[in-house]
């Protein structure tokens, strides 16, 4: 018995990293996953190892930021499993620049993949959400308590250098999270943000010369952290080194939970101790 066993879960960005993890950890908890990632190969492979543990899910492949996607991402779920329980907002990059140096596309870029998906789930579920609620009501049931976890970052609270798109989505994200908690209070939605610090991810790591790159709709972006920096940067954190993906992943769970039905509207920082 897992304490989410009957509850239909999506997490976008889950075919890699950190999303991977909070899919898995959900699935090993008994939550029937979408899967979602830019590619087929990633995202099929967390459905294959979630179904050989023994658990359900399916794959729910594209970009977050497509016009169509959000809808897609949510009927997904209601077709295959019949309703929608947990939504996490977990995909995301980082494109970045000093202000004077970023354009217009990596700032519309960013704004998009982390703060114009999540809202356009969140609002492509609203009729799912606000249905079963009323289906409930009028058959004399409880309504149970649903789960939305935003994932925003420790830039969205203090700020980075260079990250002006990044940081500014991520800040959004916790006035979003604010407001839907006080929209779907009625629906017995909770509402969180976890607040990401060093995460050792694909993103996070790279080679000494800085050479790595993803492609994100045909745009090669580098990304990493040079280890010297990395380095420099763990030296910073009070538990003395950057965090593991299943450590982020357990910071999503614990709003995930029944233990956590009273906790709504807050930024939860996984982090290690380091504060902005």
């Amino acid at each position: 018995m897992g304490t989410l066993d009957n509850k239909v879960a999506i997490v976008s960005g889950s075919g890699r990293g950190i999303g991977r993890e909070i899919a898995l950890k959900l699935a090993r908890e008994g939550a029937k996953v979408v899967v979602n990632d830019l590619d087929a190969e990633p995202a099929k492979e967390v459905v294959t190892a979630i179904e050989a543990a023994g658990g359900s899910a399916v794959a729910c492949v594209g970009s977050v930021t497509d016009e169509d996607f959000a809808q897609r991402f949510v009927d997904t779920a209601v077709d295959s499993f019949g309703g929608l329980d947990i939504i996490v907002n977990n995909a995301g990059y980082t494109w970045d620049s000093v202000v004077q140096k970023m354009t217009d596309e990596q700032w519309d870029a960013i704004l998009d993949v982390h703060l114009k998906a999540p809202f356009r789930i969140l609002r492509a579920a609203q009729p799912v959400i606000s249905a079963a609620v009323k289906a409930a009501k009028d058959a004399g049931e409880p309504v149970p308590c649903r789960k939305v976890v935003n994932i925003s970052s420790i830039a969205g609270l203090g700020g980075n250098a260079g990250q002006a798109n990044y940081s500014a989505a991520k800040a959004g994200i916790t006035g979003l999270t604010k407001s839907l908690a006080k929209e779907w209070g009625r629906y017995n939605v909770t509402v969180n943000t976890v607040a990401f610090g060093l995460i050792k991810t694909r993103l996070t790591q790279a080679p000494a010369d800085g050479g790595s790159t993803i492609d994100v709709a045909g745009r090669e972006i580098k990304v990493g952290v040079n280890p010297d920096l990395l380095t420099a940067m763990e030296q910073m954190i009070p538990l003395g080194r950057a965090g593991a993906p299943e450590e982020a992943a357990g910071a999503v769970y614990l709003l995930c939970t029944p233990e956590s039905n009273y906790v709504s509207a807050q930024t939860v920082v996984c982090g290690g101790g380091f504060l902005m």
